[in-house]
């Protein structure tokens, strides 16, 4: 990595402990979206060769269990490690009538998708809310990067996607891009 160029890191979570098999009512979908922001996650047993370790002094993480643990232990204890909110997932609330049981995917994308339409927000952080505040996690970055030469966030896939987004409007250029896959790493460097 040239030290002239500054660099973003987004690395998503490792998978969270928690069991989605099965069939689900709207109060269990309910209760499994709660227990997955509480989750515990897999042990990491593989880092990966694209995150400059020796570099990283400072890490950026969401405030919920599953991306603080993947940080530490990714890079350990002695790592600064900055838990901000503004680097939470973005909100969702299960959507759907108190009856049948389905797929748990069906809950959440469902939900989700009546969400980016605007239909399914009562009580949480609308599309637009979120996507303004991945902006501002975007810019946040940017500053730190500018800084310090790199930036890292461990957080979460649809936020790390949409901060992706705005940081390409920015100018700054994707050179991996890990996707949102658990631990997946994606690196951007400015154009």
């Amino acid at each position: 990595m040239s030290t002239s160029t500054p660099h973003i890191y987004l690395i998503r979570h490792a998978r969270p402990l928690i069991n989605k098999q099965g069939f689900f009512t709207k109060t269990q979908a309910q209760q499994y979206l709660q227990d997955y922001n509480e989750a515990d996650v897999e042990e990491i047993i593989e880092r990966s060769e694209h995150l400059p370790m020796d570099q990283i002094k400072r890490v950026f993480c969401s405030t919920l269990p599953r991306a603080k643990a993947t940080a530490l232990m990714l890079f350990g204890p002695d790592v600064e490690l900055i838990e901000d909110a503004t680097f939470k997932e973005f909100e969702n609330r299960m959507w759907g009538l108190p009856m049948g049981k389905f797929p748990l995917k069906w809950w959440q994308v469902t939900s989700r998708v009546l969400w980016l339409l605007g239909l399914n927000q009562k009580d949480i952080e609308s599309f637009k809310q979120a996507k303004a505040r991945a902006a501002q996690a975007a810019d946040h970055l940017v500053r730190e990067a500018e800084a310090n030469g790199l930036a890292v966030l461990v957080a979460h896939g649809f936020l790390n996607e949409f901060i992706k987004r705005s940081l390409r409007k920015q100018g700054w250029k994707v050179v991996l891009d890990g996707g949102r896959g658990y631990v997946g790493v994606t690196q951007l460097e400015k154009s």
